[in-house]
């Protein structure tokens, strides 16, 4: 349940007024590979791309390109990393997936709109590379936001468990005392 829970806040979260690379996005795609249906992959994929569409054509008014799709295959790629953490993940993996979500997405997303946008940018190496350095504060921020939220995200169920395990033991210690 967590899983869709934090997938709608990722989704709703992008129709706010949030700085640019904060989000939890990445971290909702690691959550809900690790932890949601096998067989619902296609949920996470439909809605994302779903609110790609209307950003880009509704909210945004810019026009539609190839480069949406290498995005929405880089979110198939960050929910298939998920599944890899496992239902009961460790620390260590969990942060390194979310770095590794955030450096493939910067690395990805800043080489397709170099492609796609051939106005944006010179098709050279010098071109490449200003592209990468125009994304560098989006990075730091989305950097910021993947690790914040992947940590909040797979510590939650964590939280959750320890807090039922205290009122167990509170409510078994009250009617062991009655």
């Amino acid at each position: 349940m967590l899983a869709y829970l934090f997938l709608v806040f990722a989704v709703a979260f992008r129709f706010t007024a949030h700085t640019l690379g904060f989000t939890p996005l990445g971290a909702s795609l690691l959550f809900f590979g690790s932890k949601g249906s096998r067989r619902q992959m296609w949920v996470p994929l439909l809605l994302l791309a779903g609110a790609d569409v209307v950003l880009t054509k509704v909210v945004y008014a810019y026009p539609f390109s190839w480069d949406h799709f290498v995005t929405w295959a880089w979110y198939a790629a960050i929910l298939w990393l998920g599944t890899r953490l496992g239902r009961n993940p460790r620390p260590l993996p969990v942060l390194g997936a979310a770095l590794a979500s955030s450096v493939s997405f910067f690395l990805i997303s800043n080489f397709a709109v170099w492609a796609a946008w051939t106005d944006t940018y010179p098709r050279s190496l010098s071109g490449l590379m200003t592209c990468y350095a125009v994304g560098l504060p989006y990075f730091r921020r989305g950097l910021a936001g993947d690790l914040l939220f992947t940590v909040v995200m797979f510590a939650t169920p964590v939280a959750i468990r320890a807090v039922s395990q205290l009122f167990d033991k509170a409510a078994g210690n009250h009617s062991s005392a009655a």
